[in-house]
């Protein structure tokens, strides 16, 4: 079975709720047998992925014959306390934790998780990493994860319906409005797009493509950039899309990426952007057999819109005292081995370049998420205060408000550029 919890669906299931508290670190060992603790996110279905996970134990203590590997399966609902009292009390922590990237930067603040970057630039495979989606391990200058799977998303589309009204594939994000247009136009039983006022990481890839930025660094704190005149562009672009000749706002403004992906599943609309974690959905659904993946195109002709690179991190914690088992352990589980037995049982998609190459030449499906993983992704700003905005719904509501006309696109940014930079502060 083929799913992936990835974080940018909300992504994010996961995005919104990473702790912040402080605590004492400590300061760890590295002795050789005992217990390894690890704790590894739950899944609705964990069968497939504690097969391959009890795989990798045994292969791991085939060699190690005095260390013993304790797996807990922490639900994603109740991670923010489970990893709080670990930051406080280090003696409750594990030696290594599997955690999402949009956790990081809360995390990284309270000093609870090693710098690994050392480690992974003398593991023979780490040279493999995507460049890329190594930057959504990172705070603060420093690596605390080795990424163990990432998330893309990409413009699925019916086949069925592009055949029966004459339609190409769209090049570029203008053509894909007009398509959409067209399609509710000629089907009005149909969603032109499915999309979402609550889809922030459908919308993202239209500020990115447009040259806009959520916020710059300025070296000393985070400013939020949403309404600058490139952000703006494409953040009415994709708002253009929720209306009544696409997808109506009286739906479609409050739909989540869930929801949205569940109308296109469901054979409601023509067009949607999905994750490649969104698969079994499809082929569960009325669309089965009846659609195609593509890269979201950006402005111009061959060009791809940047993409969001959620996904989920393996990481030590510092107060481990068995520092060297914990990472040999984590470059197991992020080997390239194990990563295409994640992927083959999860569909969780690879972070490591050749891993990704040789699946995609083995599964069609895969070859567009990997197109748009290499064209470059973007990820959000590397601070604890976006958890505080996304839980906010700062960018929803803006979006919210220029799809249905209750405010301008200058009001409605202004106001969520004052929203973030009140939370960066």
């Amino acid at each position: 079975m083929r799913r992936a919890l990835t974080f940018g669906a909300a992504l994010f299931l996961l995005a919104g709720c990473a702790p912040v508290q402080s605590g004492p670190a400590g300061s760890g060992g590295d002795e050789r047998t005992g217990t390894v603790r690890v704790w590894l996110f739950d899944e609705a279905n964990r069968a497939p992925k504690e097969t391959v996970v009890n795989e990798a134990i045994a292969e791991f203590r085939a060699t190690r014959p005095n260390v013993e590997v304790d797996v807990q399966w922490v639900p994603v609902a109740g991670r923010a306390e489970k990893f709080a009292g670990a930051f406080n009390d280090p003696a409750s922590a594990p030696d290594l934790a599997e955690f999402g990237n949009t956790d990081l930067a809360g995390y990284a603040v309270t000093g609870a998780f090693a710098d690994l970057g050392d480690d992974l630039a003398s593991w023979p495979e780490g040279k493999d990493i995507d460049p890329s989606v190594l930057e959504t391990a990172k705070s603060g200058g420093k690596i605390y994860g080795l990424p163990w799977y990432t998330g893309m998303r990409a413009l699925y589309y019916r086949t069925d319906v592009f055949a029966e009204l004459g339609l190409r594939p769209p090049a570029t994000l203008a053509e894909l409005t007009d398509t959409a247009r067209r399609i509710r136009a000629k089907r009005p039983d149909l969603y032109g797009i499915s999309v979402g006022g609550k889809y922030t990481y459908a919308m993202l890839p239209f500020l990115w493509a447009h040259g806009g930025e959520i916020a710059e660094y300025d070296g000393t704190m985070w400013n939020s950039t949403v309404n600058s005149d490139r952000a703006t562009e494409g953040i009415i672009r994709y708002a253009e899309l929720i209306h009544d000749d696409i997808c109506p706002a009286a739906q479609c403004a409050d739909f989540t990426g869930t929801q949205s992906v569940q109308a296109f599943a469901g054979g409601k609309a023509a067009m949607t952007i999905g994750g490649d974690f969104s698969r079994k959905a499809m082929d569960q659904g009325a669309v089965k057999d009846k659609y195609a993946v593509m890269p979201l195109p950006g402005t111009e002709t061959g060009s791809i819109a940047p993409a969001f690179a959620g996904g989920n991190l393996l990481g030590v914690f510092r107060a481990s005292m068995r520092r060297g088992l914990a990472m040999d352990f984590v470059e197991l589980l992020g080997s390239a081995k194990y990563q295409e037995k994640m992927y083959l049982a999860m569909g969780n998609l690879p972070t490591l370049s050749g891993v990704q190459q040789k699946l995609a030449a083995n599964d069609p499906f895969l070859a567009p998420f990997v197109e748009t993983l290499r064209a470059g992704t973007k990820f959000v700003p590397s601070t604890p205060a976006w958890s505080k905005i996304d839980s906010q719904n700062v960018l929803p509501t803006a979006v919210q408000q220029i799809a249905t006309g209750a405010k301008q696109p200058s009001a409605a940014l202004a106001a969520a550029a004052a929203a973030m930079n009140k939370a960066f502060r």
